[in-house]
């Protein structure tokens, strides 16, 4: 199992995105017409306590780990999407949420692929407060580094942002030289030490089943083989080890709203959920 000593300092948020929190341009236009929804919609543990101003600058987060059922950050926002180019994999170590120095665990990270699609969501973020906090939990602790790039919603909307064109996202992604980087292993490998691993924040089966789940109830008939197969495994091995599946879990987190303006949608296309081979077609005499 690989494992990189060498450690380089995460990246700065980029340039533009600050420009973003000097001209608010990403979501500004919904801000006012949906202020009451959003009061009714959001959570007290991540929404309610937002003393931002109304004039605060916005910016989206893109979460396709922990974050899609865990944020712990306020926003006013949350819509169900995906990113091109990457795809998810569980190649980075963690040893202060999900494991420890002496037993590190596996968390979700990107890595590019020209044809690939990773579906998660996107939140709505005002001010720098849930910056910072997602800069000492992704960053400082997790090893992780900031991206940008285009997030395409599940649901377009006719009088949100998402009116079929993507908008940009800010993305956390490890990469090898980060300090926790485990990198690629036998499929079964990474299931054991996910399924015998528990950190601070509870145990490493956690953290995958309930990304699992996200997936299986909020975007029903996406693939994710690789999410899927660790799914199998870790179930497997937790039975093979008489590991009950109430110890693992944890307590259930609150419910997020997402897609709240669902009852105004155009349909959602699932055009990017897969990738297709070529078939040639064959004319049949009827």
């Amino acid at each position: 199992m690989a494992h990189f000593s060498g450690h380089r300092q995460p990246a700065e948020v980029p340039v533009h995105f600050k420009n973003l929190f000097t001209n608010g341009q990403l979501g500004a236009a919904e801000e006012n017409n949906n202020n009451d929804q959003n009061e009714q919609e959001n959570r007290p543990n991540n929404n309610n306590n937002n003393n931002e101003g109304p004039s605060d600058p916005t910016c989206w987060v893109f979460g396709y780990g922990s974050l899609c059922w865990h944020p712990g950050f306020t926003y006013t926002k949350c819509i169900t999407g995906y990113i091109r180019g990457y795809v998810r994999r569980f190649w980075q170590g963690n040893v202060t949420h999900r494991g420890c120095e002496e037993k590190p665990g596996r968390v979700a990270t990107l890595v590019k692929d020209k044809e690939g699609i990773t579906w998660g969501c996107a939140y709505r973020i005002t001010g720098c407060t849930a910056l910072d906090y997602l800069k000492q939990r992704e960053c400082t602790l997790g090893g992780y580094a900031t991206i940008d790039t285009k997030f395409f919603p599940r649901v377009a909307s006719q009088d949100t942002p998402f009116s079929g064109e993507a908008v940009e996202v800010l993305v956390y992604v490890a990469t090898p030289e980060n300090i926790h980087w485990l990198g690629d292993d036998p499929v079964e490998e990474i299931a054991q030490q996910i399924a015998t691993c528990r950190g601070p924040s509870g145990h490493n089966a956690e953290y995958l089943l309930r990304l699992a789940l996200f997936m299986h109830e909020e975007i029903p008939g996406v693939r994710d083989d690789h999410l899927f197969e660790l799914e199998r495994l870790v179930l497997e091995e937790l039975y093979r080890r008489q590991i009950p599946l109430s110890s693992v879990m944890g307590r259930n987190p609150d419910r997020i709203r997402r897609d709240s303006h669902e009852d105004i949608r155009r349909p959602p296309s699932f055009e990017f959920t897969s990738r297709v081979p070529d078939t040639k077609l064959r004319c049949l005499n009827i």
